[in-house]
């Protein structure tokens, strides 16, 4: 009998032990639900990197347009320019996806789209890096060095892009305590 309730004993402390595990979010998790907060919302950012980058000279809009489950899609406008969209996706083992959708104003796609990166962990809750993935280097050949990287907290969002064994380095960090009014959708988009 002795031996029956020591089993028993072990065996509800293991269990409870696995049920505060199973609470503990991965970061990957705490960062998609932080980010997954601002659904709807969109915000005015500012190219933060050192050098300045013509093709980001008009105004800088992000909106985290849509929150599925398991995908969070996020136009990033320039001006005028509809052309861009964020899509981050997360895998049954966490692990965030970005990918570049980049669409023609008629809404079909751009040639160079669809490119980017998986996260290889699950990275910090505030921040997700996203090395390129086989079909960037395919599609890209010079980006088989990039690495994107996503920061993320109560107060900022900020997309980044360094290019490896290149001078190449680009930042844009939104406001997230000042939304904005809502964009019109980006050029192909489909709910």
């Amino acid at each position: 009998m002795k031996k029956l309730t020591l089993f028993f004993v072990v065996l509800l402390y293991l269990g409870s032990l696995s049920q505060v595990f199973a609470q503990e979010k991965a970061p990957s998790k705490q960062f998609w639900d932080l980010l997954s907060t601002h659904c709807g919302k969109a915000f005015e950012g500012k190219l933060v990197s050192p050098e300045s980058d013509p093709r980001f000279a008009g105004k800088l809009v992000m909106h985290v347009r849509s929150c599925e489950d398991g995908r969070l899609r996020i136009p990033f406008f320039v001006g005028e320019d509809l052309s861009r969209t964020w899509v981050l996706t997360m895998d049954e083992q966490q692990l965030i996806q970005l990918k570049h959708d980049h669409r023609h104003a008629d809404g079909s796609e751009d040639a160079v789209t669809q490119y980017g990166g998986k996260a290889t962990n699950t990275g910090s809750a505030s921040m997700q890096f996203f090395p390129a993935d086989a079909f960037t280097a395919g599609l890209l050949p010079a980006a088989v060095g990039n690495v994107w990287w996503i920061t993320v907290d109560e107060t900022s969002f900020t997309y980044n892009l360094r290019r490896l064994g290149a001078a190449t380095l680009f930042s844009v960090k939104f406001d997230l305590t000042k939304p904005i009014d809502t964009p019109p959708a980006p050029w192909g988009w489909v709910d």
